[in-house]
């Protein structure tokens, strides 16, 4: 398992520098293509460095709240939600982090999801159906899960990536509008080193044009591998695999979409919370996460349980909402 952990890090630094190296690349063969100088590509690759850093702090301090806000997720009390706030309290503990605040969505859908720039200033959001469906040590599971993003800092790591995505995506769109439309690319002074200037200018619109879906593979890259991480560091904190297996279970079980999720939030969940993205045999290069089934038997495996035991300990009340969406929606908190 640490060994995993530890792969798992340093490749998600190694994409992070991938896509921080594209952005620069980015600038500096826009600078070139604009200005037709070098110089002036090396001084965009600095200006671009520069947007970089105030876009992430703006992220950084902002970002969360954006989110929670974007999920309808609403703060709750230990008064609203006894269970849920004691299994909270108890997995920060475990984890050694401060207690993060509680926040409900209601909504039938099963997910959850962390979010913040650090354990001091850290989430935890449940949906309304994930309280109904789950036992205890099922719940218990999948708070483990999401406070170990919170304790391995990838809330802060998917809030950066996720900025520096979201400012590759908006240089090229700008980049190509402006070429189509404005005639970038034109203005210049000096005419000398045209081939070399107009090789840089092609190379320019090719890296406005995939740089963003490349960078986005990158981000998707690493949400799947931040979520192996976190089901075995959740595991670290319940010692109980079973727990989170079943959890899984119940979830893929479960054929509803969370009506707040969007394309932009979705790799924050700890299943894939967009319509027929949830049960995927095997994971694409435009998916959020690993296939569940896949992250069932890894859990499995570390109960030293065969692939009949990821229900055996349901009880017989519990059976048909395993496999069965609850009928109506799930109750809003309690308040």
């Amino acid at each position: 398992m640490y060994e995993q952990i530890a792969r798992n890090k340093r490749d998600s630094v190694i994409l992070v520098a991938i896509i921080i190296a594209v952005l620069l690349t980015l600038g500096f063969a826009i600078g070139v293509a604009y200005f037709r100088t070098y110089t002036a590509g090396i001084g965009l690759l600095g200006v671009f460095g520069i947007v970089a850093i105030v876009w992430s702090l703006i992220g950084y301090y902002g970002g969360a709240g954006i989110v929670l806000a974007a999920s309808r997720a609403q703060r709750v009390t230990r008064e609203q939600v006894p269970v849920l706030w004691d299994v909270v309290e108890e997995m920060a503990i475990a984890a050694g982090i401060p207690m993060p605040a509680v926040y409900v969505i209601n909504d039938a859908a099963p997910n959850a999801f962390a979010t913040g720039r650090d354990p001091k200033h850290a989430s935890v959001a449940v949906t309304a159906g994930l309280l109904q469906m789950m036992s205890r040590d099922e719940l218990q599971g999948v708070i483990a899960h999401e406070m170990s993003h919170v304790r391995n800092f990838d809330i802060r790591f998917a809030t950066l990536v996720g900025v520096l995505v979201g400012m590759v995506a908006l240089i090229a769109d700008f980049f190509l509008r402006s070429t189509l439309f404005g005639g970038f690319g034109r203005r210049s002074n000096n005419d000398s080193g045209g081939g070399a200037q107009a090789i840089f200018f092609l190379i320019a619109i090719v890296l406005a044009i995939l740089a963003p879906l490349f960078v986005w593979m990158v981000q998707l890259a690493i949400s799947r591998h931040r979520e192996y991480l976190a089901d075995a560091s959740g595991v670290e904190l319940t010692r109980n695999p079973l727990g989170l297996a079943h959890a899984l279970q119940k979830i893929a079980g479960d054929p509803r979409s969370l009506q707040v999720a969007t394309r932009a939030t979705a790799h924050l969940y700890i299943a894939n919370p967009l319509k027929d993205r949830k049960n995927k045999q095997s994971a694409g290069l435009f998916d959020t996460h690993p296939p569940i089934q896949k992250r069932i038997d890894i859990l499995l495996a570390m109960a030293h349980a065969g692939p009949d035991s990821g229900t055996s300990h349901i009880a017989p009340g519990d059976a048909q909402t395993a496999t069965q969406a609850p009928s109506g929606d799930a109750p809003a908190p309690r308040g």
